[in-house]
């Protein structure tokens, strides 16, 4: 994932001290980088390294990439740097500190990713957005601006997360690398009764699912009869019913979801 991701309401100043919300970075001039530089090496450091790599002797990984166990959207990563990830090393900044210094932080680590806008494509964007919303089936699952699918990640900025080839790998093998979050789970009730869907939230004794009308459901684990965890992807493999040419489309539509400059 190579840049970070933005949403594309417009919010003033007043709106962002407000906390995280899903709302276009009101702070990213170069003064804005230049204080997040500074602010990232008074608070973050210590884990994720002097220059956001991390490294051997960090706790923290590397920021440079884009790539964000947690969370995939601009508000998400405001949420993780404001309040912590709970049960991990990853503590909030400093209660004091403004909202203001949080999005200085993520224009500063935003500054890091490298741009692949200049990438080799073999597809057709606007091909592939035709098949994203049609033959491809994508939208049912997944959101793009704000419509689609909540069942699969959010993709309003996937080119800025993913490269074509990792993008390719994606669609072709979905089941290669799935996050726990995207996990499914198969819970049978104490009367027999089956629910499937995807795995919301999780704890030692409870569990959320959202099913595939995008109805959420949540379930003490102590009244199931049982549950199992599905580690693979839910979504189907492109190459059963796209053509070559139309995977590269679909790869070029993709990778042009992207941050406008």
């Amino acid at each position: 994932m190579s840049r970070l991701l933005a949403v594309t309401v417009l919010v003033t100043a007043a709106a962002a001290t407000a906390g995280a919300q899903d709302a276009e970075n009101p702070f990213t001039d170069g003064p804005d980088r230049r204080m997040g530089e500074t602010s990232f090496r008074v608070h973050c450091t210590l884990c994720h390294g002097y220059d956001a790599q991390g490294g051997a002797e960090t706790n923290g990984p590397d920021l440079t990439t884009g790539r964000f166990r947690r969370t995939s959207t601009l508000a998400g990563l405001f949420d993780v740097i404001r309040n912590g990830v709970p049960g991990t090393a990853m503590l909030g900044i400093n209660p004091d500190v403004s909202d203001r210094v949080v999005w200085q932080i993520i224009t500063y680590l935003d500054s890091l990713t490298p741009n692949l806008a200049d990438a080799d494509l073999r597809g057709d964007a606007v091909a592939g957005r035709a098949l994203f919303a049609g033959k491809g089936n994508c939208a049912a699952c997944h959101m793009v601006d704000g419509d689609g699918g909540r069942l699969g990640p959010d993709l309003s900025r996937v080119g800025e997360r993913r490269d074509p080839d990792e993008l390719r790998a994606d669609l072709l093998d979905p089941s290669a690398e799935v996050e726990p979050r995207w996990w499914t789970m198969t819970v049978m009730r104490a009367d027999g009764s089956v629910v499937e869907g995807l795995r919301m939230n999780e704890d030692t004794f409870t569990l959320r699912l959202i099913d595939a009308d995008e109805q959420l459901w949540a379930f003490s684990k102590g009244r199931l009869r049982s549950f199992d965890r599905v580690r693979t992807s839910s979504m189907p493999a492109a190459g059963g019913t796209l053509t070559d040419a139309e995977v590269d489309d679909l790869i070029a539509y993709l990778f042009s979801l992207r941050k406008e400059s």
